[in-house]
């Protein structure tokens, strides 16, 4: 990790100001503004965080330790700047587990009580006897911080018969989650009892955290301890809801992922600083979920330390943030994915033909068949008469055109078509408009949007599909009496490159050349929505409801008429069809206005 990377993490973190310096923390017992009273994290966020504390036992060690790192770090997850959602303590509050230590360290946690925010703690094997388990009976821990204390949290769901375990549901990011917070040696009542929590919640994703489960290695290489096997065997192997877990008790930091019965990854991760200067300094680890970007990115910092950065010595400033492999990565998790056995998203009905007729509709075409089957016709929905028949290349079996069951969850309709098209020779099918098709006549010149959703495979990149086509025109520039660039090129087209770009290529009614817009690389096997949107002076092309960079500032109204048909799925060169598209399709629309990007059939 560089220099800058950590930098820009610090400062985003509200950790580092725009000097070089590190900025401070507001003082202790004086809340940021931003973490007034009442006010609590966006729940509704895609992006959000889960604050993790791991062994803060030295800090609370009879007459040895000091509250003040642990009072910054609480304070720091109430301020705001992070959207924290929750945080959880994963054991080994205080060293001895005696009245007085605990006396301290609930003090510390009142800052979270007063304002309501959400956690969980559970014992480690220093806050009870260790050679207990959860049956143990009361203890110093459990009048500090039992289920009596969650009386007021929005978040607390209950805890087992003897207290020491507990759950959780907290909102983020537009969903519930589900946290259960086990103890040092949860029982086979306690195990029970867990697996009850999951069952009552099946459509939850779960987070496990536990003081032991697994230890790593001085490369950061996770493996189970006897009594984490024996969790992961009769508890976490067998609930496909547990997709994260977190433990402290051992050190060095790591993580480590592993298969559970359904297949699936599960992420297990060690989190423990107690060995390092200041008995941790408070470090926690952030786990920042970005739903839209399916990842989480995991960092580990001492806001104790940071607010003190102007006076730190080298040591001291070392343990700002931890940087190596096991504390500052990313995991990618494809949530929809992986959640989709328990909890999968429930589509969206079809939404009707009849609603996305919007004002200056040229046509709209939907591709509703049954799946695997050829396409013959396709009726233009407008009722403007803008049907479309089917073409297939020489050599192609009909199949090369066929109706798909896939389709976008965006998209108004429920289907597709798939095209197995290619070049070099020429192959596959495609569509295009009648002869007496009236936007064969259309120039578009007061402006125009062409929008349409896309799918391509695997491997659209194998070099066998580069510029195909999915919209265009049939006929060329020179047809059309321009004489710039390659008057052979199509009057207008949506191809995309050999690195599966979009490009939008025209010939305007004003300019002799051609007017070019182009996209970024896309990712393959996902859906995608694409509109060019031309205002009678200027085109920009977007992507998923995003415009474009490269969008050409030189005034282009219109698309120059050849004479030819519209296609779709296709890319003739000079009138001569090069090859047929390599991909799915799904609804396509022609509006002869300029839409903005409020009125696509984006759903």
């Amino acid at each position: 990790m560089n220099d800058s990377s950590r930098r820009t993490f610090l400062r985003g973190a509200g950790l580092l100001g725009a000097g070089a310096a590190v900025s401070a923390l507001p003082a202790l017992g004086a809340p940021a503004a931003s973490a007034a009273f009442g006010r609590g994290p966006d729940t509704d966020d895609g992006r959000f965080t889960l604050a993790v504390l791991p062994d803060t036992q030295y800090l609370f060690d009879a007459d040895r330790g000091d509250p003040a790192p642990l009072d910054a770090t609480l304070r720091y997850v109430t301020g705001g700047d992070e959207n924290i959602v929750f945080l959880a303590h994963l054991g080994d509050l205080t060293e001895n587990g005696q009245p007085g230590e605990f006396d301290q360290i609930s003090r510390s946690f009142q800052h979270l009580d007063r304002r309501r925010f959400p956690y969980s703690t559970l014992a480690g094997n220093h806050d009870i006897k260790s050679s207990t388990d959860d049956q143990r009976g009361r203890t110093p821990y459990l009048d500090a911080f039992g289920p009596q204390r969650q009386r007021g949290s929005r978040t607390f769901r209950g805890a087992s018969p003897d207290g020491y375990n507990s759950h959780h549901v907290f909102r983020a990011g537009g969903r519930e989650w589900l946290l259960l917070a086990l103890d040092w040696r949860p029982s086979a009542g306690g195990l029970d009892w867990a697996r009850s929590v999951l069952a009552r919640n099946p459509r939850l994703p779960a987070i496990l955290t536990i003081h032991e489960l697994v230890w790593a290695d001085e490369a950061g290489q996770a493996q189970f301890s006897e009594f984490g096997q024996k969790v992961w065997d009769e508890l976490i192997a067998g609930n496909d809801q547990i997709f994260l877990t977190l433990n402290g008790h051992y050190w060095p930091p790591g993580r480590t992922v592993k298969r559970n019965n359904a297949g699936h990854d599960v992420h297990l991760h060690i989190a423990n600083y107690q060995d390092r200067y200041y008995g941790g300094s408070a470090m926690i680890r952030l786990y920042r979920f970005d739903l839209a970007r399916k990842v989480i990115d995991v960092r580990t910092v001492s806001p104790w330390l940071a607010d003190q950065a102007p006076r730190l010595n080298e040591l001291q400033r070392q343990e700002i943030e931890r940087t190596g492999p096991a504390d500052y990565f990313s995991l990618e998790i494809d949530f929809e994915s992986r959640f989709a056995g328990f909890a999968p998203i429930p589509v969206p009905p079809a939404r009707p033909a009849e609603r996305q007729l919007i004002r200056g509709t040229v046509a709209y075409w939907r591709f509703e068949g049954r799946d695997g089957t050829p396409v013959d016709s396709v009726r233009d929905l407008s009722g403007r008469g803008n049907d479309l028949v089917r073409v297939t290349l020489p050599g192609s079996a009909p199949e090369a055109l066929r109706f798909s069951g896939e389709f976008s969850a965006r998209q108004p309709s429920r289907s597709s078509l798939r095209f197995d098209g290619g070049k070099k020779p020429a192959r596959g099918g495609y569509l295009r408009t009648a002869d007496s098709a009236p936007m064969n006549a259309e120039t578009f010149a007061r402006g125009y949007t062409v929008e349409a959703f896309v799918k391509l495979p695997e491997d659209f990149k194998d070099g066998k599909h580069s510029w195909a086509a999915i919209f265009g025109r049939q006929g060329s520039g020179g047809k059309a009496g321009k004489t710039g660039d390659d008057p052979g090129e199509p009057s207008a087209t949506l191809s995309l490159s050999d690195g599966a770009a979009f490009q939008w290529a025209v010939f305007p009614v004003n300019q002799n050349g051609i007017s070019t817009c182009w996209g970024h690389e896309l990712a393959l096997r996902e859906w995608i929505h694409v509109a060019a949107v031309n205002d009678g002076r200027r085109t920009t092309l977007y992507v998923d409801g995003c415009p474009v960079l490269r969008n050409p500032k030189t005034p282009a109204a219109g698309i120059a008429n050849p004479g030819g048909s519209w296609l779709i799925g296709a890319y003739a060169y000079d009138s001569i069809v090069e090859q047929a598209f390599h991909g799915w399709l799904g609804d396509v629309r022609v509006v002869g206005r300029a839409l903005d990007p409020r009125e696509f059939m984006l759903g």
